[in-house]
């Protein structure tokens, strides 16, 4: 078993998802590869410092750049905004480290394309973490999909939906400053459907886009030097600041193998915590998935009989479906984090295969692209080529 010393740059939400499918890898997934929890990096040293504690690193440390160039690293693991993506990428990539980073890979194509151009010209694995790839679910609906079994494919449908800003005294936090995340539902929620969208059906080709904003205006956030990995309306101060980001981003799209697309993302769904459904209608067939009933896959075949058809219930925690073998018995379902631990397993048995992993950021220079082609799409009030 080889052992890689990991750098985790970002320590609260996503922080706390990479530190527990780090540590809970090598126990289910025998990949080659023993990820060695050594360093995490953050800005404020005290909630850092917990969260070192808390999440089993062995250090922890302030100084991004120079974490990225110590020899004794072998992989740096990218959690922090969006805007820091590229930077990060690049200086890792000079340094020679595998590198595995958070979704949505940065905020601009010009970024992405520089980024991925540092870790080609390095040599070195990349990965990007689109882990709802790694639902059982996803995987089997991509094998189901490449076998045939819906057949030429018409239709794909894609909503994501949250509630969790609705409330306008929620503070302005990073998510909702364009100058770090790019912007908001359509970076963070697009993000994901779009890469379900690739991975299922294939490239789109042209879009066409609307969004808005409904709060304009909301409280800057407080300072705070607590670790919390949970987003909630606290820690709002007096002052005012602008919105600049979208509260909601709908758009059309056309694919290469001619399916057309509708995707549709907000944090204004009331009652809505994190409801990622999508349907894909074919010839022979149709599927439907939904994140908040992640163990299962529903299922219509045109070739049953008349008198049985309808959609069926498929239950993706069998050893014949994708990852479960590496988990429990048949019947015993698994949860949003073990899909972090999925996803590791295959960015460190391709480094130990000496294989490509996917996504790898070629893959993510392909969803920018989709990502500013909606938002170019809006601001010219029109179709939209995706190039």
């Amino acid at each position: 078993m080889k052992k890689l010393n990991v750098a985790l740059i970002g320590y609260k939400f996503m922080g706390k998802a990479h530190s527990y499918a780090l540590m809970s890898c090598p126990f289910f997934f025998k990949t080659g590869v023993e990820p060695v929890r050594k360093v995490i990096v953050g800005r404020h040293a005290a909630p850092l410092k917990q969260a070192a504690a808390d999440f089993g690193w062995e250090e922890c440390a302030t100084d991004w750049r120079e974490v990225v160039r110590r020899p004794d690293i072998d992989v740096v693991d990218i959690a922090s905004p969006p805007n820091t993506h590229a930077e990060i990428v690049i200086e890792a990539a000079r340094a020679g480290k595998h590198i595995f980073c958070e979704k949505p890979f940065t905020v601009t194509v010009a970024e992405a394309k520089q980024a991925l151009d540092a870790v080609q010209r390095a040599g070195v694995k990349h990965m990007l973490g689109f882990n709802y790839r790694r639902v059982p679910a996803i995987a089997h609906a991509k094998q189901l999909i490449a076998s045939g079994r819906l057949g030429r494919i018409y239709h794909f449908r894609a909503v994501y939906l949250q509630d969790w800003i609705m409330d306008p005294q929620f503070p302005r936090i990073w998510k909702l400053n364009r100058a770090i995340a790019g912007s908001g539902s359509h970076h963070e929620l697009c993000s994901h459907i779009i890469d379900l969208a690739l991975h299922l059906v294939g490239p789109i080709t042209g879009v066409v886009g609307m969004e808005q904003t409904f709060i304009k205006q909301r409280p800057a956030p407080a300072e705070s030097d607590k670790l919390s990995t949970m987003l909630t309306a606290d820690g709002a101060s007096s002052k005012m600041e602008t919105v600049d980001v979208d509260d909601t981003t709908l758009f059309l799209a056309r694919f290469a193998n001619d399916a057309v697309g509708t995707f549709e993302a907000t944090r204004f769904a009331s009652g809505r915590r994190n409801h990622n459904r999508i349907e894909i209608n074919g010839s022979k067939g149709s599927l439907v998935f939904n994140l908040e009933d992640m163990n299962r896959l529903e299922y219509y075949n045109a070739d049953d009989p008349k008198d049985v058809q309808g959609f069926r219930s498929i239950q993706v925690n069998e050893g014949c479906h994708p990852y479960i073998s590496h988990w429990w018995p048949p019947g015993h379902a698994i949860g949003y984090q073990n899909t972090f631990v999925n996803q590791f397993a295959d960015f460190f048995e391709a480094i130990a295969k000496d294989t490509k992993p996917e996504p790898g950021f070629e893959e993510g220079l392909e969803k920018q692209k989709v990502l500013e082609a909606v938002t170019n799409s809006i601001a010219r009030n029109g179709w939209t080529d995706v190039r």
